[in-house]
């Protein structure tokens, strides 16, 4: 296990990283689900604090995976067998999301544990293969096997242990490619992180699909009506402009030039992720609250459509600020800034406007987004070949 090139030609994500991110799906799915279950209720401020946990530890296991496979992917038999630990550790952290949510978080720590026997195995086998890389890859499997004690002596604690326990655990997992990476970088690829990132957006938007396509068959089983048809519609429209909008500016060159952003630009992502995440939860909120006595929700209307206002205008901030680190900004911060009020300000008037009309009104903002920064694009193109 050698480090690959990183500036190897035509690099791309493997079928078994491909796999490897389909067993999130079942994670996400969860959360999401949860997320949308307690909103629906008028919870959403409980369930927020769970829904972040879960995540980061969903976020951070795919992460670490990610940018190890983009330095040692060697995917040979022994590679295979260790990412097979990593996704059945995965699959143990998806069961127990239910119980997370409602405070008890043993079998996602434990499904934690599983990735990370995986991943420090990774490690320490680079240590050995690959002398030049040696002192960084014990970094990580030090401070990796280090913090999970830390994450697995939580569990011993009443309650699993204070909130702070839990912010001290992931600022410590944060910290350990901060101090692994000081004898010197590893040796992942811009264009294959990129690459990485945007499918695993896509897995997340794709999450969004589910669940509304889940609520639209609850809600057409006991008849199919007006708001819903608009709602599913605005929904689809606010999930393809935002696909849109990430991939209009290629990250790839971008860390390329700038491999000093990386940890920036990958950290960042974790709030970009999770509110995508939060978004398909808001989605499916949304559709269900087109149903109407026994099958309607508690939540009112403002709090159904900050459900998807507020992810959307998150994803927006942090889509321009993740891109400016890199000097590439497909979206001038005007545009962005704009977007991302009358967004949330159509929450304010969401009583008024009710959830239907809403949700129309956001998707036009993104889509008025997008059209002013194609034509924007355009121009720019045609003036340099000009």
């Amino acid at each position: 296990m050698v480090a690959r090139d990183q500036a190897e030609p035509h690099r791309v994500s493997s079928p078994l990283e491909l796999l490897f991110d389909l067993t999130f799906v079942a994670a996400v799915s969860q959360i999401a689900g949860r997320l949308a279950h307690a909103t629906e209720e008028g919870h959403a401020g409980h369930a927020a604090g769970a829904f972040l946990a879960v995540f980061f530890a969903i976020w951070w296991a795919w992460m670490n995976f990610t940018w190890f496979a983009s330095a040692y992917d060697t995917d040979d038999v022994p590679y295979r067998v260790m990412t097979f630990v990593q996704m059945a550790g995965v699959l143990v952290l998806a069961a127990g999301v239910p119980a997370a949510f409602d405070g008890d978080f043993t079998t996602v720590t434990i499904g934690y544990l599983v990735m990370r026997v995986g991943l420090v195995s990774q490690w320490v086998r680079a240590a050995i293969a690959h002398p030049d890389g040696r002192a960084t890859a014990l970094r990580y499997a030090i401070g990796v096997s280090l913090v999970q004690v830390l994450w697995v002596s939580r569990l011993a604690l009443p309650g699993d242990g204070p909130v702070w326990s839990f912010v001290v655990c992931a600022l410590l997992d944060l910290s350990v490619p901060l101090f692994a990476e000081r004898p010197g970088m590893t040796t992942w690829h811009p264009h294959h992180i990129a690459e990485r990132y945007g499918l695993f957006t896509i897995i997340l938007l794709g999450e969004s699909v589910l669940a509304a396509t889940n609520a639209v068959q609850g809600a057409v089983a006991h008849g199919l009506g007006a708001d819903l048809v608009v709602i599913a519609l605005a929904g689809l429209a606010v999930l393809f402009t935002i696909w849109w909008i990430y991939f209009s500016e290629p990250a790839g060159e971008g860390l390329e030039a700038r491999r000093d952003r990386a940890f920036v630009w990958g950290y960042g992502h974790y709030a970009m992720f999770a509110a995508l995440a939060a978004l398909g939860a808001g989605l499916e909120v949304a559709v269900a609250s087109a149903g109407e006595g026994e099958h309607a929700i508690e939540a009112g209307a403002t709090t159904v459509v900050a459900a998807t206002a507020v992810p959307v205008a998150i994803v927006l901030t942090l889509l321009w600020a993740l891109h400016a680190q890199l000097g590439r900004v497909a979206i001038p911060p005007l545009f962005t800034a704009a977007a991302v009020v009358l967004t949330l300000l159509i929450v304010l008037g969401a009583d008024t406007l009710g959830v239907a009309a809403s949700l129309t009104a956001i998707a036009v903002v993104l889509v008025l987004l997008l059209t002013a920064t194609l034509v924007r694009k355009t121009r720019e193109t045609r003036y340099a070949h000009s």
